[in-house]
Order: C-alpha cells, then structure tokens, then sequence
C-alpha cells in the first residue's frame, strides 16, 4: 500500500459550521448506536433461540454482521474526526476504510440475492425446503457471497491503489470513497472510473435480476394459493426482505444510474449517508417489526432475562 506524493488525506467531512456538527454528531451517534444494537439484537435472537435455527435466520444473522461491519467501517472514524477536529487520515488507513467499506457494501448485495433466493424456495418449493437448503448449503452460498464481494472489488481498488495526488489531498467527503479520490488524483482516472462503474453496474444487474427473477416465482405461487390467509402468511414473510431490497437498491442505483449524483458533492455525501447510517439503522427494526417469529423470540428472551434477574 504505497504512494509517492501523499501519506496523508484530509476528510472536510459534511459541513465546518460548529452548530451543524453538533447535531450531525448526535445524528450519527444515536444511528450508529441504534444500528449496532438492533443488529446485535438480531444476530444474539438468532443464536439463542430454537425456533429461529432455520436458512432463513442464518442468511438474517449473516446480513445483520455486515451492517454491523459496514457503518463500523467509517461512522467511528466521522464521529473521531467531528470530536477531536482532526480530520487527517493516512493514506493507509483511508485504503483500509475503502476496502472493509466497499466489501461489505458490495456483499450485501450478494448475500439480498441469496436471501431471495430462499424465500423463492421456500415458498415454491416448500417441500424440498429443507434438502436445498441444507445447512452446508446455507454456508457454501455465505462463503460465496464474501469471495464474489471479494472478487468485484479487488480491480477497482487496485487501480486506485496506483494514483498519483499532485496538487491536493483534500476529500470532499467523511469517508474515503472512490469517487472522491479520483477526483483529487492527477492520474488519468478514465479506467478506474470505468472499471468502478462495470463492477457497480454488473453487481447491481446480477443480484438483481435474481431479486427479480426470486420474487416474480414467489408472486406468482403466491396468486395460486387458494386461501387468503394462506397468501397472507405468505406475503408476511417476504415483506421485510422486500422492503431492505427496495432501500438498498434505491440508494445504490441513484447513485450509480445518476451521472449527475456523482457529480453534486453535496448530494453524494447525503446519499452515502444514508446508505452507512440509516438504512442500517432501519433494517433490524423492518425486520423485528414486520415478523411475528422475531418479536416472539424477542418477548420469550426478555421473559427470560426479567425471571433471571429477580431470582
């Protein structure tokens, strides 16, 4: 990880006004801990309780680690960088926090796939449920939803890791990202934007086509069920899934689809926000809200812990 012309980097964050810092900090802070939280809830609820040992849960418990994992990556480093007032970061440590960044943002979407993809089996093939997705299964497809995250990411970084910084080492930005830094750079940046913006468009295409692919299947069983009730239950179980995939892929392809997005600073910054620091914030709580075998593990480990603590 070598540069010859800067070892360190200047975060100019989201704004310098003293009050506005403030309020993003306590922002950020309530987010990132909330995030952190409910994640955790979900990913301990997992472990502990019986009934939630199921793909569905594991593919839960793997999605919520890398929300944790992602806003860890640079809301700390912003929180850091808004307390302190320093806001020089080296070289090194920006190209770490691109990299953990990039790959649990570019894993995720692998691992929504993945997700789709089993409640596609779960509800069109309900009785080869549990042989498909065998435990050994469940693991082989995490496994490769980190090596395919791996594999799209390591081309781009490593072009960025050959630019040359001439005349500024200032990101516009509160965290290092790859369009930021290029745009700094006194390299010719055209193949690295190219190749981040193939990697990007190839992610979103892949993944999504098999959201699209899993969910017109599902609709489709759905609309052949001859109870109500039984369509129902069965929505019930895909809304929450439904709802991140639309929050996740929203935010990514205005951002990726949008030349102009890439171009505003300020509306980057404001998207990448939301992508590091609410929509984590937000799953868990879409998750526990909208499934009743969550919020019954939940009641029944709340129960448990109140019987300890008053014996």
């Amino acid at each position: 990880m070598r540069n010859r012309t800067v070892t360190t980097f200047i975060l100019l964050g989201l704004t310098d006004d003293p009050q506005l810092q403030v309020l993003i900090f306590v922002f950020l802070f309530l987010t990132y801990v909330l995030s952190v939280t409910g994640n955790m809830t979900i990913i301990t609820l997992t472990i502990v309780d019986s009934h939630l040992k199921t793909p569905m849960y594991f593919f839960l418990k793997n999605f919520s680690f890398l929300e944790i994992s992602f806003t860890s990556a640079c809301i700390p480093r912003y929180l850091y960088n808004i307390a302190t007032g320093d806001k020089v970061i080296t070289y090194n440590a920006c190209m770490i926090q691109a990299f953990f960044t990039d790959l649990c943002g570019v894993t995720e979407f692998f691992l929504l796939a993945v997700m789709s993809y089993d409640r596609y089996v779960a509800i069109c093939k309900p009785l080869h449920y549990v042989t498909i997705m065998s435990s050994g299964v469940c693991r082989i497809l995490i496994i490769c939803c980190w090596m395919s995250g791996f594999c799209v990411i390591i081309p781009p970084l490593t072009l960025v890791l050959n630019l040359e910084f001439c005349d500024s080492n200032v990101l516009d930005h509160f965290g290092c990202d790859a369009f930021p830094i290029m745009k700094i750079s006194c390299s010719d940046t055209w193949i690295v934007e190219q190749t981040v913006n193939i990697c990007a468009v190839l992610t979103l295409n892949i993944t999504l086509t098999c959201v699209v692919l899993s969910y017109g299947s599902i609709i489709r069983t759905i609309f052949r069920f001859p109870s109500t009730q039984q369509r129902k239950k069965a929505f019930s179980t895909c809304s929450s899934h439904m709802i991140v995939v639309s929050i996740t892929y929203g935010t990514c392809i205005f951002i990726y689809m949008n030349p102009k997005a890439k171009e505003e600073v300020t509306v980057n910054k404001m998207v990448s926000l939301l992508i590091t620091s609410v929509s984590p914030t937000l799953n868990p709580f879409i998750y526990t809200l909208r499934n009743n075998q969550v919020k019954k593990a939940f009641r029944n480990s709340f129960k448990r812990l109140v019987l300890i603590s008053r014996k």
